[in-house]
């Protein structure tokens, strides 16, 4: 492991725009390991984007809005992983049916849209009963 950070935030998309300029500001300090284009970090971005807002909309839309949601960002010298941990009650993405092309599906978008962000995503239950999305993106580091 290259770098690390921490965030606690509250369940309220207001936290948004903080957790992006977080998100920024670990890769604007550490800009020189990487070599990544801008495009791959704003897709990045995107993919924390989607994955907090699930979480407040989804994970935790019946728990108090003090509920805290925790997201860790690990540099390592081939990937650069996001991991969102959320205390809802657990869901199976593999039972979200991929919507077709050219129709129209309520819901499960976002669960593409981070499959196709990164080149990883998982999303499990952990030990102490909190829920893990797992982004991950390969790539060099200098």
């Amino acid at each position: 492991m290259l770098k690390q950070d921490h965030l606690t935030v509250y369940t309220n998309l207001e936290f948004l725009n903080q957790v992006q300029q977080w998100f920024e500001q670990f890769c604007l300090r550490h800009l020189p390991l990487l070599l990544w284009s801008d495009r791959e970090l704003y897709r990045l971005n995107l993919a924390l984007a989607e994955g907090f807002t699930n979480a407040v909309r989804h994970a935790h839309q019946s728990l108090p809005p003090e509920t805290t949601i925790d997201i860790d960002l690990t540099l390592w010298t081939d990937r650069f992983e996001i991991r969102i941990w959320d205390k809802g009650k657990p869901f199976n993405p593999d039972a979200i049916k991929e919507p077709e092309p050219g129709t129209l599906q309520e819901g499960g978008y976002g669960w593409f849209l981070l499959r196709r962000l990164a080149d990883r995503v998982v999303y499990e239950r952990g030990e102490d009963g909190r829920n893990c999305l797992l982004i991950v993106k390969y790539g060099t580091l200098s």
